[in-house]
């Protein structure tokens, strides 16, 4: 069973719509304890990073879900809900579940540092070259070994992205997947039980759909 966190900042019908193709089986809540027996959680998330914390602390999802990650349970984050798993983010200066060593910073923060994820990022990117958001379709290049979700599923293939800020993790190494947008961008993330995407799988056509369906089926 797989359960989505209702926080009032999700991208909720996208997901049910996605989940309800692919005949898995699903509870939606705004109660935590109403998803405490699922197997593994989908984290959705669209909006501002100060409001969805200010939401998951009144609903009680912020100690729900470190709870969670604590106990080692699948977990998937998707856009907001990839980045407020971090420690902090500069979208309203909040601190966030800090599930995962990292920080989330506007494009123009990252573009202008003198140093950044790595060396591939060096050197300053001109806002008048990139627009804000980064939205729309985006190709991927997968690292690090990638992650068993994207069994089945070409590089080539494209995925919907619409964000300001990205994330910073503080390892390197967890980032499985990056797209390129005047510096590399992680788009998808993975330590433990925790796996998270910038981008957007519930709308991402049979690619991400493939995605969610390898995170259905999973074992761990």
């Amino acid at each position: 069973m797989v359960g989505i966190v209702d926080y009032n900042a999700g991208n909720i019908k996208s997901v049910e719509r996605a989940l309800s193709f692919l005949k898995a089986d699903y509870v939606l809540s705004k109660n935590p304890a109403d998803l405490e027996g699922c197997d593994r959680l989908i984290f959705p998330g669209v909006g501002e990073a100060k409001y969805a914390m200010e939401q998951l602390k009144k609903t009680g999802f912020d100690t729900f879900l470190r709870d969670w990650a604590k106990a080692g349970k699948p977990l998937v984050g998707i856009c907001l809900g990839s980045q407020i798993i971090f420690e902090h983010s500069e979208e309203g200066d909040v601190d966030c579940l800090g599930l995962l060593k990292g920080t989330i910073r506007h494009f123009e923060t990252v573009w202008n540092a003198s140093t950044t994820l790595s060396d591939h990022n060096s050197g300053a990117v001109s806002l008048s070259n990139r627009k804000v958001p980064h939205m729309g379709w985006n190709n991927l290049s997968y690292v690090n070994g990638s992650s068993p979700l994207f069994a089945g599923v070409s590089e080539t293939s494209d995925f919907y992205f619409v964000h300001s800020y990205l994330i910073q993790p503080s390892d390197e190494s967890i980032v499985k997947a990056y797209a390129d947008y005047g510096c590399r961008v992680p788009a998808c993330v993975s330590s433990g039980s925790v796996t998270a995407f910038q981008f957007h799988p519930e709308k991402s056509g049979r690619a991400g759909l493939k995605i969610l369906e390898n995170y259905i089926k999973s074992t761990d």
